[in-house]
């Protein structure tokens, strides 16, 4: 929501000379032909001794300029608001801009037109005409914007054009504040399917971890209306002489790391249904199926910088900074862009020496040194996944080449499930397929359990 501009008036007080001068030039095309008709008809009159085309040449003229008076003394007090609805979108998708004016003036307004800057990518430029907003009174618009490009973008100033009822001048006054529409990746909703390291208490299969361990170490409570009798520490019963149970068990979140490679390097092409618009968009889904899953995620890049940043080694903690966590890396995938690095070191660096439970990677082309780099990252995962995305095939539309199979070939032995990504593919599918080919890897015992990506 903005709020602008207590003062819409042509002119502010104390710059008469500016605000005459500004008022002048506000002469329409209308205006501007009648002045110089007026000119032009008072000297032919002087030249030729008429004074009736004289009468005729002042009224020409001074049309106009009553006009730039009158509408230069006019005192309008309005207030404009802005609202987005909603305020983050998909790319593809329409939100609504609701503007709102209101006269806190104790006059009616004449005629008025708003005008709303908005950035080319989302549409044509909004314009609105009110014919007479009553003392007091408001008028609400709205309009639509649609973007086929994420990134986030700024709408606003609103302005306010002041017209007389002749249209021999116009004058317009801009409002100071700014709404910023942000434009996130598109989201594909992905199967369930078991991944390795899910946190326990959050569906079937999951391990729970006490709070202390060893019974010596647990702290009792009083026993509470309903709960469980099989919780009741009898012990503790004996010794305190009421009702003692164990304490709850606490929820142990499972942890997962999505990679995103923005090497410039690995990709190529640009626009809505590059290979890099396509590795955004599948981070983008991976991250919020993963949330919804009750995972502790975090978005790594390749230049090392992690989102949210939050809790331990930059992991979103409790249910609540999750749900911040979205957000934010929501918003940091929408401005997005493609990094100058040349390789993985730093991504490599910030993933050694920690146990991430779950890799997924979102990879560019990749060359002999970056594919050893990336295949020494699942050392410190349990499972880990990777969509490897070639620059050129994206570019030609062909199949995938013997170079990328091989390169493909040297992350599975690494223990990653490596998938390529053709071309318009769906994520959902490759996650399905990500899944069988984990749970048939003759190697998935020796990182974890079967079924799906243990």
């Amino acid at each position: 929501m903005t709020a602008a501009g207590p003062d819409a008036s042509p002119g502010p007080e104390g710059t008469n000379a500016g605000g005459v001068r500004a008022a002048l030039g506000g002469l329409t095309t209308r205006g501007r032909s009648f002045l110089a008709a007026g000119v032009a008809a008072a000297v032919c009159a002087y030249a030729l001794g008429q004074s009736d085309l004289l009468r005729v040449g002042l009224l020409l003229a001074g049309l106009p300029l009553i006009c730039v008076v009158v509408l230069y003394r006019t005192r309008y007090r309005v207030a404009a608001s802005r609202r987005l609805s909603p305020g983050r979108v998909p790319a593809g998708s329409e939100a609504r801009v609701h503007l709102r004016m209101d006269n806190i003036s104790r006059m009616p307004t004449g005629l008025l037109m708003l005008q709303d800057h908005v950035p080319y990518v989302l549409g044509p430029r909004p314009r609105f005409v009110l014919d007479r907003v009553e003392a007091g009174g408001r008028r609400e618009v709205s309009y639509r914007v649609r973007s086929d490009l994420r990134g986030r973008y700024p709408l606003g100033p609103l302005q306010l054009r002041l017209t007389d009822p002749f249209g021999m001048c116009e004058l317009t006054r801009s409002f100071s504040a700014f709404d910023t529409l942000t434009v996130v990746p598109r989201t594909e909703s992905l199967p369930a399917v078991r991944l390795a390291g899910e946190a326990s208490g959050y569906g079937d299969g999951r391990q729970r971890s006490l709070a202390l361990a060893g019974d010596d170490d647990i702290i009792p409570r009083a026993y509470r209306y309903g709960d469980d009798l099989r919780r009741v520490h009898w012990r503790s019963t004996a010794r305190y002489g009421e009702l003692m149970v164990r304490r709850e068990e606490q929820p142990q979140r499972a942890r997962c790391t999505v990679l995103l490679d923005t090497r410039r390097a690995a990709y190529q092409g640009a626009g809505p249904d590059s290979a890099f618009e396509w590795a955004v968009s599948g981070a983008a889904s991976a991250l919020m199926h993963l949330l919804e899953r009750g995972f502790a995620v975090r978005l790594l890049t390749d230049t090392g910088s992690s989102v949210p940043g939050q809790g331990a080694e930059g992991f979103a903690g409790s249910f609540q900074e999750s749900a911040d966590a979205a957000g934010q890396m929501m918003d940091t995938l929408s401005v997005v862009e493609h990094s100058d690095g040349a390789g993985l070191s730093r991504s490599y660096d910030v993933l050694r020496g920690t146990n991430e439970g779950l890799l997924i990677a979102f990879l560019g082309d990749l060359d002999d040194e970056q594919t050893a780099l990336a295949a020494r990252m699942r050392r410190s995962s349990g499972a880990a996944v990777a969509f490897v995305l070639d620059g050129g095939t994206w570019l030609t539309g062909g199949s995938v080449t013997g170079p990328v199979e091989k390169r493909l070939q040297q992350l599975r032995e690494a223990g990653w499930t490596a998938l390529s990504v053709a071309p318009g593919a769906r994520l959902a599918d490759l996650w399905q397929q990500a899944a069988r080919e984990r749970t048939e890897s003759p190697g998935a015992g020796a990182y974890g359990s079967t079924g799906g990506w243990s």
